[in-house]
């Protein structure tokens, strides 16, 4: 069903998908605040949706999807009070930055990928894929701005 070079960005996909998931278990754990840790919980559980769509297309059954699949998330905007734990706000920063550069990387690679398929069906999910990484990256850029975070 697919070509070599198709295959293999599936595979890079399905593994940038694991360390998605990895990665936001990892920092669901580390975070401070707790609306920190449910937003970082909330992305992870949409990124196991992305790792579960990636493994149906290598398995040949592409997912129809349509808007109804899209983001349902409210904007992350909440104030945390780390009343003075200046070390519990740069760990929560620092995790910040590293997840909203993780989905910049991951959104480029669906950004590439979709390119490479001839499948109009792949190419849609691909894309609706993408349009979520991009909006995870939008609710930890709310979550950063809203807690002066982002310069």
């Amino acid at each position: 069903m697919f070509n070599q070079k198709e295959m293999s960005l599936l595979q890079d996909l399905k593994k940038s998908e694991q360390l998605c998931i990895e990665k936001y278990t990892q920092y669901a754990d580390k975070a401070c605040s707790t609306e920190l840790k449910n937003l970082f919980n909330e992305i992870k559980s949409k990124e196991q949706q992305h790792l579960q769509t990636i493994e149906q297309i290598i398995n040949g059954a592409v997912p129809a999807m349509n808007a109804s699949q899209g983001n349902s998330s409210q904007p992350c905007t909440a104030t945390v009070n780390y009343n003075n734990d200046q070390q519990g706000y740069q760990n929560d920063s620092y995790l910040c930055s590293d997840a909203l550069a993780t989905e910049k990387h991951v959104s480029s690679d669906y950004n590439t990928s979709i390119f490479e398929f001839k499948d109009p069906a792949v190419r849609n999910a691909l894309n609706h894929i993408q349009k979520e990484e991009q909006e995870h990256g939008e609710l930890i850029y709310n979550y950063m701005a809203s807690n002066g975070m982002y310069n």
